[in-house]
């Protein structure tokens, strides 16, 4: 890049924040508490007055109404610099409207785009919006562990063979399971056609800063890179970046996708934490996830030593399950060897141990390690997993209904209609044991990890509908769907005659 290298010293948007304090600012603008003073003693007695002090206006009170300071601007160049991209843009929306951006950036509505179907629901949400014709790229389905893994190069590059019109592909890497996406081939397979390639790195915030966890998106060759820093960073809840390279994209095309999206009053909190994170990485990442790596080394070798529990490690996932990598910080855990499912697992963690795990679904629980994790935390998890196991084995948690789940690739439907045109078409509620062969109107996607089940526009099978109404029985959490107990699903009126996408 040839540029000097930056001051990682700096934290600018802490700075402002700490002058406008110093300065004693008066502002008569929102927001309307007022530096805590107008908010309820009871609210701030929960919340503390630091979140009321740091929450002031981007222009017009962290910097001047033309933000001459460059606050921002200079936090997102600082960034930028610490992950060797060579545009970043900050959001406030969480990695669901950074991902929104990018799609728009790369293609318009009526024109393809490859997808991985392993998607989160914020990239079907935003084929809702956008009106993109979705090109699905099949995941790896391991069926003996019932699991996705990110589609292969082979599969991006024969949906470019299929489809030489699609604008560009999008694929998310690391998944919810810690597994990865070769994203240096499937680069490639895009920039042979001068494409670009849309990672959905949400899980990755980490992977930039230390050699020993997969290669991050930028360094596999992506042009854009979705990123939350909430997630596996000390960011706050809804902190997301995205990061842009390469000839593909215009960097001012996507700022304004971006501002299409994205709100007008963004938290300055939600700025701080980023920014103060992106300092905290390029000067510590390194000595950081080394000793989390080191941990998560301990605590896997640990677990697995729990009679009746299996850490899925690297065998499991990319020696036989194809994935391209695996980050060992969530470290996943399988229980299929006890009567358990992970849905009341993770139930019984919580009740009797005050513990949350991240991911649970009908055989495994994900427990994410980061680098804020020490022994004491480790130990807690190891002990309560131990006693967990131990129950179960004695037949002390009642037996979990069990799923319907053949292979995972049974789950597939066709796409019947652009989920555009099926989500704003005329629908109907129906019983679910009379919606097989109507085509979806609408998103049914267990969470977490949010990854849709069912998307707007595809034709309902017997085995899908069966799969979710059993993994409701036994715990699964439906949050999207119309009639969260699935008694109906909103379909397309049959007289609703949609459009069928071309060539689909």
């Amino acid at each position: 890049m040839g540029h000097m290298r930056m001051d990682h010293d700096e934290a600018p948007v802490l700075e402002a924040l700490e002058r406008y304090q110093r300065t004693d600012e008066l502002p008569f603008t929102p927001p309307g508490h007022k530096q805590a003073r107008g908010a309820d003693p009871r609210v701030r007695a929960v919340l503390g007055d630091a979140v009321f002090h740091g929450d002031v206006l981007a222009s017009g009170g962290l910097d001047d109404r033309r933000t001459r300071g460059g606050v921002l601007e200079r936090a997102e160049r600082l960034m930028a610099d610490a992950v060797h991209a060579e545009h970043t843009f900050f959001s406030t929306c969480g990695s669901s409207l950074s991902v929104k951006a990018a799609m728009l950036a790369v293609a318009g509505p009526h024109e393809k785009l490859l997808v991985g179907r392993d998607a989160h629901k914020s990239v079907v949400s935003g084929l809702v919006l956008s009106g993109i014709h979705p090109v699905w790229v099949e995941p790896r389905w391991d069926d003996t562990r019932l699991l996705a893994h990110a589609p292969s190069a082979d599969a991006f590059e024969a949906a470019f063979e299929a489809h030489p019109d699609a604008r560009g592909a999008l694929v998310t890497s690391p998944t919810p399971y810690g597994t990865c996406a070769d994203l240096a081939r499937i680069a490639q397979v895009c920039h042979r056609r001068g494409r670009p390639l849309v990672v959905d790195e949400a899980w990755g915030a980490h992977l930039p800063f230390h050699p020993d966890v997969p290669t991050w998106a930028m360094d596999a060759g992506a042009d854009v890179c979705v990123t939350s820093i909430h997630k596996m960073g000390s960011g706050l809840e809804q902190g997301s970046v995205f990061h842009l390279q390469g000839p593909h994209i215009d960097p001012a095309l996507l700022a304004q996708r971006s501002d299409l999206l994205g709100t007008t009053s963004p938290s300055v909190l939600i700025y701080a934490g980023m920014d103060g994170w992106r300092r905290q990485m390029a000067q510590h990442g390194h000595e950081l996830l080394s000793r989390a790596l080191e941990l998560t080394a301990r605590t896997r070798d640990r677990l697995q030593a729990i009679e009746g529990v299996h850490v899925n490690g690297r065998e499991d996932f990319v020696d036989e399950g194809g994935a391209a990598d695996l980050d060992p910080l969530p470290v996943v855990l399988d229980l299929s060897a006890l009567p358990v499912t992970g849905y009341q697992a993770a139930d019984w963690l919580r009740e009797h141990r005050r513990i949350d795990v991240h991911v649970s679904d009908h055989r495994r629980i994900n427990t994410q390690l980061t680098h804020a994790d020490d022994d004491g935390t480790a130990t807690a998890l190891v002990d309560a997993v131990r006693d967990l196991a131990e129950r179960a084995r004695a037949r002390e948690l009642p037996p979990g209904p069990t799923i319907s789940l053949s292979a995972s690739s049974a789950l597939r439907m066709e796409q019947a209609v652009l989920p555009r045109d099926a989500y704003f078409g005329r629908v109907e509620d129906v019983p679910a044991e009379e919606a097989e062969g109507r085509v979806a109107a609408e998103m049914i996607t267990p969470y977490p990890p949010g990854i849709p089940a069912v998307l707007p526009g595809e034709r309902l099978t017997g085995t899908v509908l069966d799969y979710l109404r059993t993994g409701l029985a036994a715990g699964m959490n439906l949050p999207d769907a119309a009639d969260p107990g699935l008694r109906t699903v909103r379909v397309l009126a049959e007289n609703g005659h949609p459009v069928p996408p071309t060539d689909a």
